[in-house]
């Protein structure tokens, strides 16, 4: 980035030379000779806006400048190219600089004391050409982005000119102005979003709403700890108490919590509040008028105009506000939701996925659209979809729709964990993000014989068991005698209380899964009746109810026991199920580990990685993916599809939660530091 770094380096060279890095230069005499402004450009000071584009006012006003600088000016030109970015800073900065000028020598003798003021007033610094350059590089940003840059922008230039009204924030003003409407055109062939038109979601028009309310409440401590002049006069002339700002900013943060999640309460008191401060700015304004100037004037006038723009956007996004009551959502998901019997009968009718059984699983709960149903978890306010929806396949998408649907509509944040890469790309396809984050390792049983090199290990495994009196058992366990079954829980419990840490859960099961009947488990069982080791397998099923395949869920061995077992175990389970005329079987995706977990990326990719080697020493899922390469399967991804990256950190949260329910934060911590991490 030559440009951006061309021009740190000569504002750090030319604030060493003037001594501005350390001393404030207001008061120095050449001040007026360097620094733009009305005064400057009217006494025929044209170089003004070049040289006081390379100063700060102050040693403490370097920092943001340069910060700002090498963000948003290090981005366009990082996305636009060092020749596009450059032209746009620099005409971003004489519109803003000229035309603040122009303002203000048209207001000079208007009798408004904030221009007559300004028009006396000289500035230096880069803010408005920084301004300029991101306002245009959101046209090359995608949905949603986009959106909420451009957002956040006008909210800051309006505030800042309502509330503070330097000569800096009307130069901001003017800048973003100037670039946001030509922004598309500017980019060029690096704009994205086709014609530049776009729709905004229910959950956007929430997010924008919920940021001008805050905004709102931002403004008000600020200009109690610090009162300002602003567009209408001065502030400090009448000052309300900390207690009222503190029950202000109270209100403010339980309705701005409402409207996040879309609550119509919050959306009527915000209204509300909305409509009493803009009348009560109106009201006062009259009052002036009839009787000459009155504290506080300025001030309630500059919130007015907030509050109305907020009504504004609350009329516009009315809409997005009709999220249900905790109560309401509680009966509508009685009638919305559906049971274990009704997916387990999707699945019978139109099959699924390799994971599919999962969604019978008494931990989920269940939406069904039309004929399909999408099994999930609500955890931290977010819908874990678990695997593909099950039911028609052409009736996927819309499935997927409806589920997002439902919950933009209850407040709650949707993704869609462990889909196949054709459910991921159906996401894609509504403008979602994938993430791949396992491998489903499958064997094809046709033809399938243990012989030749690579298989020497597994060869090894059944020998080696036939000679010490191992047999292979495939039961339904829950028809299992009282002996058996209590051997195979005490297998589990050992295995998990070896960890010191809770067993896991979501996509993996446990014995309790494994006693239903429609589950196979595979026993292995010496002379004396000891079981050495267990596996279970869940049903694939095809459309009409006959089972394809079986996904492994469970995989347990006894300590001391034979050591081979889960080979043993698996390869005794591919020759009877090929007996039983099975197409597959998959050994299931081990969590944050896949095939090529090297040289990912993406940001995502490399977090996930990072995680995956956190949980390794004490969940083992990357040795775990390591032992299935033993069976020379092929590798199916499987995805996480998100809409975008404001969303991941909570459906982190919510993936620990689901994965992790019983832990607790001690548990958490000792994951945590288990590699030093």
């Amino acid at each position: 980035m030559p440009f951006t770094t061309a021009v740190v380096l000569v504002v750090l060279v030319v604030g060493i030379a003037t001594g501005s890095l350390w001393t404030p230069i207001l008061e120095r005499t050449w001040f007026p000779d360097v620094a733009y402004g009305l005064p400057s450009l009217t006494g025929g000071a044209w170089w003004t806006p070049l040289t006081g584009s390379l100063l700060a006012l102050s040693p403490v006003f370097y920092l943001p400048v340069i910060g700002s600088f090498l963000l948003f000016v290090g981005f366009t030109e990082w996305r636009l190219g060092t020749r596009r970015a450059a032209l746009i800073c620099i005409a971003g900065q004489l519109v803003g600089v000229l035309a603040a000028a122009a303002t203000l020598l048209t207001l000079r003798h208007s009798g408004w004391h904030w221009a007559e003021e300004l028009a006396r007033t000289r500035d230096v610094g880069f803010s408005a050409g920084a301004l300029a350059c991101i306002a245009v590089a959101t046209a090359a940003m995608r949905s949603p982005w986009r959106l909420r840059v451009r957002a956040g922008l006008v909210l800051f230039v309006t505030v800042s000119l309502l509330f503070q009204g330097s000569l800096a924030d009307l130069e901001h003003f003017w800048a973003v102005a100037f670039a946001l409407p030509l922004s598309r055109l500017l980019v060029g062939d690096h704009a994205v979003g086709g014609s530049g038109r776009f729709s905004v979601t229910r959950r956007e028009w929430r997010l924008i709403v919920a940021t001008g309310l805050a905004l709102i409440g931002a403004a008000e401590v600020v200009l109690w700890l610090s009162p300002a002049h602003g567009l209408f006069g001065p502030g400090r002339e009448a000052q309300p108490s900390g207690w009222d700002v503190a029950l202000d900013v109270a209100v403010v943060a339980v309705v701005l919590n409402g409207l996040r999640k879309g609550r119509r309460w919050a959306w009527w008191c915000a209204i509300a509040l909305g409509v009493l401060n803009v009348v009560s700015a109106v009201t006062l304004l009259l009052r002036e008028e009839l009787f000459g100037d009155l504290p506080g004037t300025a001030l309630a006038v500059a919130g007015g105009a907030l509050w109305l723009g907020e009504l504004v956007l609350l009329v516009v996004a009315r809409r997005a506000f009709r999220a249900p009551s905790q109560r309401r959502l509680g009966r509508r998901a009685a009638a919305e939701g559906t049971d274990r019997e009704v997916a387990r009968d999707l699945l019978l009718r139109y099959g699924g996925s390799n994971l599919s059984w999962m969604v019978t699983w008494p931990e989920n709960s269940w939406f069904r659209t039309g004929d399909s149903v999408v099994a999930y978890q609500r955890h931290a306010g977010v819908a874990v979809a678990l695997g593909d929806p099950v039911g028609p396949p052409e009736r996927q998408a819309v499935a997927i729709g409806d589920f997002t649907e439902m919950c933009e509509r209850t407040g709650t944040v949707p993704c869609l964990f462990s889909v196949t890469a054709d459910t991921a790309a159906l996401a894609v396809d509504r403008g979602w993000q994938r993430v791949r984050v396992a491998d489903d390792t499958v064997i094809d049983l046709d033809g399938l014989e243990f012989r030749g090199r690579k298989w020497q290990d597994i060869r090894s495994a059944l020998n080696r068991a036939a000679k010490e009196g191992i047999d292979y058992r495939e039961v339904a366990l829950a028809e299992e005698p009282w002996a058996v079954r209590a051997q195979v829980r005490a297998i589990s419990e050992q295995w998990v209380g070896d960890k010191g840490l809770p067993e896991m859960g979501f996509t993996l099961g446990g014995i309790d899964e494994a006693m239903d009947p429609a589950v196979r488990v595979g026993l292995a069982v010496d002379g004396n009746g000891s079981v050495h080791g267990v596996t279970s397998w869940l049903p694939v099923f095809a459309a009409g109810g006959a089972v394809r395949g079986w996904t492994l869920d469970v995989t347990r061995r006894r300590s001391g026991g034979f050591r081979p077992v889960s080979e043993f175990l698996i390869a005794s389970a591919c020759l009877a199920f090929q007996a039983q005329h099975a197409e597959f079987v998959s050994l299931s995706g081990a969590p944050l580990a896949h095939a090529d977990a090297s040289g990912q990326g993406a940001a995502v990719d490399r977090l996930l990685d990072l995680l995956g080697a956190v949980m390794e020493p004490h969940y083992g899922f990357r040795s775990l993916h390591a032992f299935k390469t033993k069976f020379s399967p092929r590798y199916e991804p499987l995805y996480l599809a998100y809409r975008d990256e404001g969303d991941l950190a909570r459906i982190g949260i919510a993936l620990t939660r689901a994965y992790l329910p019983d832990a607790s934060m001690r548990d958490l911590v000792k994951i945590g530091t288990g590699r030093g991490v």
